[in-house]
């Protein structure tokens, strides 16, 4: 009598030949085979195995998946992402040798059986009842194909894995139903094929191809026939033969897949004992999958590219259906990154700030009218160790990016100019603009006014900057009474309405607060990219482009490519022709002629502002040409940093600003992005000119002496206007003798909080 388990159930050899008993059954149903009677095999499937006729009819195979390769604007290759590294390839591009090893190893057979090879089925069971275990397998390769397939589906699920692998009869059954029909409707190539582009190989490839690639760094058409069944070798136990962990076990395992060749005729004796006393010859190539191994310091753009893929609706439904997609792979993302663009970018990030510096800097690049991402880079590189990061100083927090961005300081006054103007204010606006002041007592809202519960105050940057000012004065100095005095004329509202239209949002994706400090001083934190496309605004003449980083995307779905819908930029009108001119006109001569002199480019027309905060936590440059447009940031992600007396980049800062650090930062990746581009020039407004006795007269070198703009107000002098300058230069600095901002933000300001109290950032 049979031997039972300690459990109670069948036997190993019960087991097997009642999995005999119902294949042979299910045979004869589906297949219509003439076969002896089964019963004396005493054999009975019902209350055993899931019902074979319950069994849905067909077996749904999803696209297998691919690896995705993300490539810039010039068709280069990024970066490779996978859940699965594979490529499908035709069976024509495998090699003959490799067809013919894994048959002869997995399926001497195959092209003489069903599928089910009966013969096999009983070799298999009377081995197995010998051992008295289960030694030998009966799986045909199309059995073992469907099988493939149910781990397919399972994914990443561990549970479905489990369940489409695990030894039980009701699985074999299913395995084999479905193998029948597989039989049927493709044929043997077709399954051949299919099996060799569905199969582990180990070392994360999957499919002939990856492992083609993974292990001799060649096409599965080119492979020899040693290194054929090399990998027809791997197949039965990925980890046991690993070639590069187990060079001994993979040889021993190779020369026996030779050796089965030879006995089936598929290659000489003579040939098979050759390939047998060839090295290995492995030449590996490390799987290379995900944004960490991007060229060019592109990782935090793919990245970028990956969460808008999760994340844009025009990609499914919601996040489960995208993710599924994006998973599934055998993309072809084309994006906008500009090569040329991204090498400067990294090339003067790297030449300004080192790696292990306290501090960290970020510069986007983009181009104003389309709204398309030319160059995205970082200090800090991509990664987990230190000294590195995984988030993307460039971007929103929803995009992988800082919590709440980084406060901008005085960058944000052209903003406030621009809604003063769209609200009728002349360039020539002038206002008292005292050394220091009350904030006003209300100041209007869009819904309900701010009012000035707390008593709270600001002042300028230095005691000399006492008004009036007209307008190209005060943005020159960027003088804080000025545009408080600018927001209590116009309210807060107007400004909203135009950082509404420019889609300037926090970092986390609210609103700007209807505070004085966030709509005049730039306390509350905004990302680099928010913030050169916003600019890129002004260089377009008021045409505002939502940003974008993907130009196309194909498909590889069965064999056939198919185009994929992408975001497009939208692209409105946010300001007038004459109120963006303005803006230029008043912006332009930063970077020409004032303390933000070290930002200037010298063969082409270029504006833009600078920016310090606070305790200077943080410092800017963002700045234009009329076909380009790039925000750089300084500082310290957890913004604990305060910029004195400070090394960045092997040079000694006593105190850093937005002319210093970004300026050169932005100059070098704007001069090598536009190397060898067309020269626009912008369409300038003739400003009426104020008394000159407003402008001052000090040089405007590091100790304020001197006949130069005579600003005089630490980095507020990195706003003199193109033209208004009467004399000398400014020594490459800011002008003044950099006092220490005397202003404080409340706590808690680097995280977009601000109840008005605070001045915000300085220039």
């Amino acid at each position: 009598m049979p031997k039972k388990r300690s459990g109670g159930g069948l036997s190993p050899t019960q087991q097997a030949a009642k999995f005999l008993g119902v294949s042979v059954l299910a045979g004869a149903v589906l297949a219509g085979i003439a076969l002896p009677a089964v019963g004396a095999l005493g054999l009975a499937a019902k209350g055993s195995v899931e019902s074979f006729d319950e069994l849905p009819a067909n077996l749904k195979t999803p696209p297998l998946s691919q690896r995705t390769t993300i490539l810039d604007a010039k068709g280069g290759t990024i970066a490779t992402v996978y859940s699965r590294d594979r490529t499908v390839v035709d069976l024509k591009d495998i090699s003959p040798y490799m067809q013919k090893a894994i048959v002869a190893i997995e399926d001497a057979r195959f092209y003489q059986h069903g599928a089910v090879d009966l013969k096999g089925v009983l070799r298999a069971l009377n081995r197995n009842a010998q051992s008295g275990g289960v030694s030998e397998g009966a799986s045909t390769l199309t059995q073992q194909y469907v099988k493939n397939v149910f781990v397919e589906e399972a994914g990443d699920d561990a549970t479905k894995v489990a369940q489409a692998t695990q030894q039980t009869i009701g699985r074999k059954i299913k395995e084999l139903k479905y193998a029948i029909q597989v039989e049927e409707e493709l044929g043997k190539k077709k399954i051949l094929e299919n099996y060799l582009n569905i199969t582990f190989f180990g070392q994360q490839a999957y499919g002939v191809e990856a492992a083609a690639q993974r292990y001799f760094s060649k096409s599965a058409k080119d492979l020899k026939l040693q290194e054929a069944a090399l990998l027809a070798g791997i197949v039965q136990s990925p980890s046991r033969y690993d070639p590069v962990n187990d060079e001994a076990e993979a040889t021993k395992r190779r020369n026996t897949v030779l050796q089965r060749m030879a006995e089936l005729g598929d290659v000489s004796q003579a040939e098979a004992d050759k390939a047998k006393e060839t090295p290995l010859g492995l030449k590996v190539s490390k799987p290379k999958n995900g944004c960490i191994t991007a060229v060019k310091g592109a990782s935090f753009f793919c990245r970028y590219v990956e969460k808008v893929f999760l994340s844009d609706p025009v990609f499914g439904k919601n996040r489960e259906a995208r993710a599924k997609v994006w998973n599934q792979g055998g993309l072809t993302i084309t994006t906008t990154l500009d090569p040329q663009a991204q090498e400067s970018v990294q090339a003067s990030l790297k030449d300004h700030v080192n790696q292990t510096d306290k501090v960290a800097a970020a510069a986007t690049l983009v181009e104003p009218g389309t709204g398309k991402i030319l160059g995205m880079g970082q200090s800090k590189p991509f990664g987990y160790g230190k000294n590195e990061t995984e988030l993307n100083y460039s971007v929103d927090s929803a995009y992988g990016g800082s919590n709440f961005g980084f406060p901008t300081g005085s960058t944000f006054k052209p903003f406030v100019a621009a809604a003063a103007l769209e609200e009728g204010r002349p360039p020539t606006q002038e206002y008292p603009a005292p050394y220091e002041m009350p904030y006003p007592k209300t100041v209007r809202g869009c819904e309900k006014p701010w009012v000035n519960d707390g008593g709270y105050k600001l002042e300028n940057e230095n005691e000399s900057e006492v008004g009036p000012y007209r307008l190209e004065d005060a943005m020159a100095k960027s003088v804080n009474t000025y545009f408080v005095q600018m927001i209590e004329d116009i309210g807060m509202c107007p400004v909203v309405n135009i950082t509404d239209k420019l889609h300037v949002r926090q970092g986390n994706g609210d609103k700007i607060p209807e505070v004085p400090s966030s709509m005049t001083l730039g306390s509350t934190g905004i990302s680099p990219l928010t913030m050169a496309s916003a600019y890129a605004a002004f260089a377009s003449r008021g045409m505002y482009c939502t940003p974008i980083a993907i130009e196309s995307i194909t498909q590889k779905v069965g064999g056939q490519q198919k185009s994929l819908e992408v975001p497009k930029s939208t692209c409105s009108r946010a300001m007038s022709e004459k109120t963006a001119d303005t803006i230029n006109t008043l912006l332009r001569g930063v970077v020409d002629s004032g303390t933000g002199q070290e930002a200037g480019l010298t063969d082409r027309q270029s504006a833009g502002k600078t920016g310090t905060t606070d305790e200077r936590r943080n410092a800017w440059f963002v700045g234009y040409t009329p076909n380009l447009s790039g925000a750089v940031w300084v500082g310290s992600a957890t913004q604990k940093v305060k910029m004195r007396n400070i090394y960045i980049g092997g040079q000694y800062h006593d105190l850093v600003f937005g002319g210093r650090v970004p300026g050169p930062i932005w100059r070098d990746a704007m001069a090598g992005a536009l190397e060898g581009k067309p020269v626009d020039s912008f369409n300038i407004v003739d400003i009426p000119r104020g008394d000159p006795r407003d402008r001052g007269d000090g040089d405007g070198d590091e100790d304020g002496n001197g006949n130069g703009n005579g600003d005089n107000d630490g980095d507020n002098g990195d706003n003199v206007i193109g033209g208004l300058v009467n004399g000398g230069n400014t020594g490459g600095t800011d002008g003044g003798a950099f006092p220490t901002p005397t202003f404080s933000i409340p706590e808690g300001w680097w995280q977009g909080q601000s109840n008005g109290n605070g001045n915000g950032g300085r220039d």
